[in-house]
């Protein structure tokens, strides 16, 4: 008898063991948060199930606000462990609400210091800057100047040949209403809302996207519009080049009055996955990821070891005057703008 309830025990204790050891093991998956325009060549992502023995399914949102939003509203059983493409616009937003685990990517040390957010928060992943872009051509058809600033808008002679995107409902629309308060500011003789009713004077056009913006309104590159000025990216002539084998970009920028923009990745909250998401968000760090990233997505890689693509060594312009503003400041002040831009606009 004695044995019997020995052996009973000792099969009870193992099957203790064999649970706890199931319920703490980490998954064999994880769940990647991102935005509509999130795209990786084949065979990046299955790069790190080789690393890992880890899988990644991605789950996309619309957009970088509908994304952030959705991570909110979840939080308390998020559907992600990792979040990926959150920018500074709304990065404070997301801080507020606890949504990240602190995490130092092994690669840290090679992101510049001035793109890294206090405690390691989030990681930043990619760079790029919102900018006007310009059809050279289309403006010299209608005989005009080519545009060094961001005030030479408001001058009547470019009435009708600018189009941007609604900031309520575009990141580069935000982008650029936000560059327009940082240059202008709020108070003084020529403040920002002074700024946008005198583009409203010259028939700016505002449609709601970045797709609509370029490929339908702006007349340069492969857009189909008659707008020689749009707002859009400082890679989008590196784009054009790419695309369209060129060996000149059919476009160009202005430098004055871009706008910068870091995209961030992050452990979620509450996820049951912690070790497995930092192992992710590390691989978003690192050369196979950031390698891939700018001809896939044409932003800038975080990591300042990554060697560049020959086309944007050759065609991009990293503007060196950006307009910054601090996370903080934006979320603190963001419904207040938009809507007093609404009362201008409309």
């Amino acid at each position: 008898m004695k044995h019997i309830l020995n052996g009973l025990l000792i099969a009870a204790f193992a099957l203790a063991v064999v649970g706890c050891g199931a319920d703490d093991a980490e998954p064999d998956e994880v769940v990647l948060m991102t935005h509509g325009s999130f795209a990786v060549s084949e065979g990046v992502l299955e790069a790190f199930t080789d690393q890992t023995g880890i899988t990644v399914s991605v789950l996309q949102s619309a957009d970088a606000g509908a994304m952030v939003s959705q991570a909110i509203l979840t939080k308390d059983n998020p559907v992600a462990d990792v979040l990926y493409g959150i920018d500074n616009t709304f990065l404070s937003r997301a801080v507020d609400e606890n949504l990240f685990i602190p995490h130092s990517a092994a690669a840290i040390e090679t992101v510049p210091r001035g793109l890294r957010v206090e405690g390691d928060v989030v990681t930043p992943i990619d760079f790029g800057d919102v900018c006007l872009n310009l059809d050279p051509d289309g403006l010299a058809t209608l005989g005009l100047e080519t545009p060094d600033r961001l005030v030479d808008l408001a001058d009547a002679a470019y009435d009708g040949t600018l189009v941007v995107e609604d900031p309520t409902t575009s990141s580069p629309g935000l982008a650029f209403l936000l560059a327009t308060i940082v240059t202008f500011g709020e108070d003084g003789a020529y403040p920002w809302q002074a700024y946008w009713q005198d583009l409203v004077a010259n028939d700016v056009r505002i449609v709601p996207g970045w797709d609509q913006a370029y490929y339908g309104e702006f007349s340069g590159g492969s857009g189909e519009g008659d707008r020689p000025i749009v707002v859009s990216y400082a890679t989008s002539p590196v784009a054009e080049v790419y695309f369209g084998d060129l060996d000149a970009a059919p476009t160009t920028i202005v430098e004055d009055g871009c706008f910068r923009q870091v995209e961030y990745a992050g452990i979620l909250n509450g996820t049951e996955a912690e070790e497995a998401a930092g192992q992710l968000v590390d691989f978003l760090l690192e050369r196979t990821f950031q390698e891939d990233m700018p001809l896939n997505m044409f932003v800038f890689p975080a990591n300042a070891d990554t060697p560049l693509p020959d086309v944007f060594v050759e065609f991009a312009v990293i503007p060196t005057d950006s307009r910054v503003m601090e996370p903080a400041w934006i979320d603190e002040n963001r419904e207040r703008w938009l809507a007093e831009w609404a009362t201008v606009v409309r």
